[in-house]
Protein backbone atom coordinates (compact mmCIF):
# COMPACT_ATOMS: atom_id res chain seq x y z
CA UNK A 1 0.00 0.00 0.00
CA UNK A 2 2.68 2.47 1.07
CA UNK A 3 4.96 1.52 -1.80
CA UNK A 4 2.07 1.95 -4.26
CA UNK A 5 1.32 5.45 -2.92
CA UNK A 6 4.99 6.40 -3.07
CA UNK A 7 5.27 5.20 -6.65
CA UNK A 8 2.36 7.44 -7.63
CA UNK A 9 4.08 10.41 -5.99
CA UNK A 10 7.33 9.62 -7.81
CA UNK A 11 5.56 9.29 -11.17
CA UNK A 12 3.79 12.60 -10.67
CA UNK A 13 7.04 14.23 -9.60
CA UNK A 14 8.76 12.86 -12.71
CA UNK A 15 5.93 14.06 -14.93
CA UNK A 16 5.81 17.64 -13.64
CA UNK A 17 9.51 18.14 -12.91
CA UNK A 18 11.47 16.07 -15.47
CA UNK A 19 14.60 18.19 -14.99
CA UNK A 20 14.81 17.42 -11.24
CA UNK A 21 16.20 14.13 -9.93
CA UNK A 22 13.82 12.01 -7.85
CA UNK A 23 14.11 12.76 -4.15
CA UNK A 24 13.90 9.14 -3.03
CA UNK A 25 15.44 5.85 -4.08
CA UNK A 26 13.27 2.73 -4.37
CA UNK A 27 15.77 0.70 -2.34
CA UNK A 28 15.14 3.11 0.55
CA UNK A 29 11.41 2.28 0.49
CA UNK A 30 11.87 -1.45 0.11
CA UNK A 31 14.08 -1.43 3.21
CA UNK A 32 11.35 0.27 5.25
CA UNK A 33 9.36 -2.83 6.15
CA UNK A 34 8.92 -1.60 9.75
CA UNK A 35 7.48 1.66 8.47
CA UNK A 36 5.04 -0.21 6.23
CA UNK A 37 3.92 -2.33 9.19
CA UNK A 38 3.37 0.81 11.22
CA UNK A 39 1.26 2.30 8.42
CA UNK A 40 -0.76 -0.95 8.18
CA UNK A 41 -1.41 -0.80 11.92
CA UNK A 42 -2.46 2.84 11.70
CA UNK A 43 -4.79 2.19 8.78
CA UNK A 44 -6.42 -0.77 10.53
CA UNK A 45 -6.64 1.16 13.77
CA UNK A 46 -8.69 3.89 12.13
CA UNK A 47 -11.42 1.47 11.06
CA UNK A 48 -11.25 -0.91 13.97
CA UNK A 49 -11.21 1.66 16.77
CA UNK A 50 -14.00 3.89 15.49
CA UNK A 51 -17.60 4.37 16.59
CA UNK A 52 -19.62 5.66 13.64
CA UNK A 53 -23.23 4.51 13.93
CA UNK A 54 -25.84 6.58 15.72
CA UNK A 55 -27.11 3.50 17.61
CA UNK A 56 -23.62 2.88 19.03
CA UNK A 57 -23.33 6.52 20.12
CA UNK A 58 -26.76 6.39 21.77
CA UNK A 59 -25.89 3.18 23.61
CA UNK A 60 -22.74 4.76 25.05
CA UNK A 61 -24.67 7.89 26.06
CA UNK A 62 -27.49 5.96 27.73
CA UNK A 63 -25.63 3.08 29.40
CA UNK A 64 -22.18 4.61 29.91
CA UNK A 65 -20.66 6.82 32.57
CA UNK A 66 -19.42 10.35 31.95
CA UNK A 67 -16.60 12.54 33.18
CA UNK A 68 -15.84 16.10 32.13
CA UNK A 69 -13.58 19.12 32.43
CA UNK A 70 -13.90 22.53 30.78
CA UNK A 71 -12.74 21.37 27.35
CA UNK A 72 -14.00 17.77 26.94
CA UNK A 73 -16.72 15.37 28.07
CA UNK A 74 -15.92 11.66 27.92
CA UNK A 75 -18.55 8.93 28.03
CA UNK A 76 -17.28 5.39 28.72
CA UNK A 77 -19.08 2.09 28.26
CA UNK A 78 -17.65 -1.31 29.24
CA UNK A 79 -17.41 -3.91 26.49
CA UNK A 80 -15.97 -7.01 28.25
CA UNK A 81 -15.74 -9.19 25.12
CA UNK A 82 -13.88 -6.54 23.11
CA UNK A 83 -10.04 -6.81 23.23
CA UNK A 84 -9.51 -3.18 22.14
CA UNK A 85 -11.06 0.22 22.77
CA UNK A 86 -13.09 2.28 20.29
CA UNK A 87 -13.55 6.04 20.13
CA UNK A 88 -16.31 8.22 18.79
CA UNK A 89 -15.89 11.97 18.34
CA UNK A 90 -18.50 14.68 18.53
CA UNK A 91 -17.49 18.23 17.65
CA UNK A 92 -20.33 20.73 17.36
CA UNK A 93 -20.63 23.42 14.71
CA UNK A 94 -20.58 25.92 17.59
CA UNK A 95 -16.83 25.35 17.83
CA UNK A 96 -16.10 26.82 14.42
CA UNK A 97 -15.98 26.06 10.74
CA UNK A 98 -14.99 22.71 9.28
CA UNK A 99 -11.26 23.45 9.41
CA UNK A 100 -11.37 24.05 13.17
CA UNK A 101 -13.61 21.05 13.85
CA UNK A 102 -11.43 18.73 11.76
CA UNK A 103 -8.28 19.98 13.49
CA UNK A 104 -9.77 19.21 16.91
CA UNK A 105 -10.75 15.72 15.75
CA UNK A 106 -7.26 15.10 14.36
CA UNK A 107 -5.71 16.21 17.67
CA UNK A 108 -7.99 13.89 19.66
CA UNK A 109 -7.31 10.94 17.35
CA UNK A 110 -3.57 11.57 17.58
CA UNK A 111 -3.67 11.65 21.39
CA UNK A 112 -5.51 8.32 21.45
CA UNK A 113 -3.07 6.88 18.91
CA UNK A 114 -0.09 7.90 21.06
CA UNK A 115 -1.75 6.70 24.26
CA UNK A 116 -3.24 3.46 22.91
CA UNK A 117 -0.99 1.28 25.09
CA UNK A 118 -1.97 3.21 28.23
CA UNK A 119 -5.75 3.31 27.71
CA UNK A 120 -7.87 0.48 29.10
CA UNK A 121 -9.12 -1.90 26.40
CA UNK A 122 -12.62 -3.34 26.34
CA UNK A 123 -14.34 0.04 26.45
CA UNK A 124 -16.07 2.42 24.10
CA UNK A 125 -15.23 6.11 24.52
CA UNK A 126 -17.24 9.00 23.13
CA UNK A 127 -15.43 12.35 23.36
CA UNK A 128 -17.41 15.56 23.08
CA UNK A 129 -15.38 18.73 22.51
CA UNK A 130 -16.55 21.91 24.19
CA UNK A 131 -16.07 25.48 22.96
CA UNK A 132 -12.73 26.20 24.75
CA UNK A 133 -11.15 23.31 22.79
CA UNK A 134 -11.35 25.35 19.58
CA UNK A 135 -8.44 27.61 20.58
CA UNK A 136 -6.16 24.92 22.00
CA UNK A 137 -2.86 23.65 20.64
CA UNK A 138 -2.11 19.94 20.33
CA UNK A 139 -0.22 19.83 23.62
CA UNK A 140 -3.05 21.56 25.47
CA UNK A 141 -5.54 19.09 24.00
CA UNK A 142 -3.31 16.21 25.07
CA UNK A 143 -2.95 17.42 28.65
CA UNK A 144 -6.68 18.14 28.91
CA UNK A 145 -7.62 14.69 27.59
CA UNK A 146 -5.11 13.05 29.94
CA UNK A 147 -6.70 14.95 32.83
CA UNK A 148 -10.20 13.71 31.93
CA UNK A 149 -9.01 10.14 31.28
CA UNK A 150 -7.22 10.14 34.64
CA UNK A 151 -10.39 11.40 36.37
CA UNK A 152 -12.47 8.73 34.65
CA UNK A 153 -10.05 5.94 35.56
CA UNK A 154 -9.50 5.02 31.94
CA UNK A 155 -5.69 4.75 32.09
CA UNK A 156 -3.80 1.54 32.87
CA UNK A 157 -1.13 3.40 34.79
CA UNK A 158 -0.44 6.90 36.02
CA UNK A 159 1.04 9.13 33.31
CA UNK A 160 2.74 12.43 34.03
Amino acid sequence: MVEKCLRVVAVKEEKYYPHRPLKFQWSFFSAMSGYEKKMECFRDMKKKYRIKKNEEFQEVFQRGTSMANRQFVIYMLDRPGQPYFRIGLSVSKKLGKAVVRNRIKRYIRQVFLEMKDDILPGKDYVIIARIPAADMTYFEVKSSLLHVLRKAGALKREIK
